[in-house]
């Protein structure tokens, strides 16, 4: 098995504001049983397609797609902080093929990562640093964004070059499903919001405690149902869902920002990662995938879920665009 995908939900509001004991330990289960299959995989190298919340990228340059070269953990809500083992040979290589593949893609020798990498790894992996990895940044929260088929064929060129290293190769995407938390937007913003989110990095720990305690205070007020920001919704969370299990991922080509948004919230756009995901897997050839959790979790403002996947032979997937007629 040279692949082995895991996509999972993040959330920074672990810890801060949390469901019940019950769904809680749901939620630990799933993530008990993924690190198990990783510890089992014991990946050569991994590959994380993680979105960023104005906290490593801005629009003072905001890339649709950057490879890290170097990168480090910001630590935002209490997630992990510090340098990532980045294999720099790979990333370059990587880089290369992308762009010989006519994927328009950055790299960065600085890259700052928040809680959509630095949690998935640790979920996984216990560590920022325990395997060799390559973060991959996906633009999914400022506008404009590079279109889900982009996002499907970043991960098929990026397959390609995975599945000639020969290398176990741990593949993650790490992103919500439907969801809006109270992400600033550039529209309409202050003078002091617009400058935040062109330039905004290293802020004061003030400035970030400020923003966190905002972030809990929605989701305070999204759980009790006092809350403008956009419902949650599973109905398209589990199409969504099932249409990456069926395997014929040109199905997602369809999908229109409008309709993610209009359908799903403005941070459902974070599904790109996992598109790329099971881009890079579907490389490899058909796959089998399996639906490890999915839950609405109105205290973290998600729907909250969790698939691996890896290489099978050939599966049926004539449901496929009846599944994808669901999302656009």
């Amino acid at each position: 098995m040279p692949i082995l995908l895991e996509c999972l939900s993040h959330t920074p509001l672990d810890g801060y504001y949390d469901p019940t004991p019950e769904v809680m330990a749901e939620v630990k289960r799933a993530q008990h049983a993924a690190r198990a299959r990783v510890e089992t995989f014991d990946p050569e190298l991994v590959v994380v397609f993680a979105p960023d919340h104005y906290n490593g990228f801005f629009y003072e340059v905001m890339p649709q797609f950057c490879i890290g070269v170097a990168a480090t953990a910001v630590g935002d809500f209490n997630s992990l902080a510090g340098p990532l083992d980045v294999e720099q040979d790979t990333a370059l290589a990587l880089a290369g093929k992308v762009l010989a593949s006519e994927i328009d893609v950055s790299i960065s020798y600085r890259m700052q990562v928040d809680h959509g990498c630095a949690q998935a790894l640790e979920v996984l992996t216990g560590a920022l640093d325990r395997y060799p990895v390559v973060p991959v940044f996906i633009n999914s929260v400022a506008p404009p964004m590079a279109s889900c088929r982009r996002s499907r064929l970043l991960g098929d060129a990026i397959g390609r070059f995975l599945a000639q290293t020969g290398k176990r190769v741990l593949v993650i995407g790490s992103g919500g499903i439907s969801h809006e938390p109270p992400v600033p937007e550039i529209e309409g913003a202050s003078e002091e919001v617009a400058e935040r989110l062109i330039a905004g990095r290293n802020p004061s720990a003030e400035s970030r405690a400020a923003r966190q305690a905002r972030t809990v205070a929605a989701a305070q007020s999204f759980a009790a149902g006092n809350s403008r920001l956009h419902p949650l919704n599973p109905e398209w969370d589990r199409a969504f869902l099932d249409l990456l299990a069926a395997g014929d991922l040109t199905a997602v080509d369809g999908m229109t920002d409008d309709a993610i948004t209009r359908d799903a919230g403005k941070s459902a756009h974070e599904i790109r990662t996992w598109i790329a995901a099971f881009g890079a897997l579907a490389a490899y050839g058909p796959y089998a995938a399996s639906l490890d959790y999915y839950r609405p979790i109105p205290e973290w403002i998600a729907g909250f879920g969790a698939m691996h996947a890896q290489p099978a032979a050939p599966k049926n997937t004539a449901s496929t665009a009846q599944i994808a007629a669901t999302l656009t």
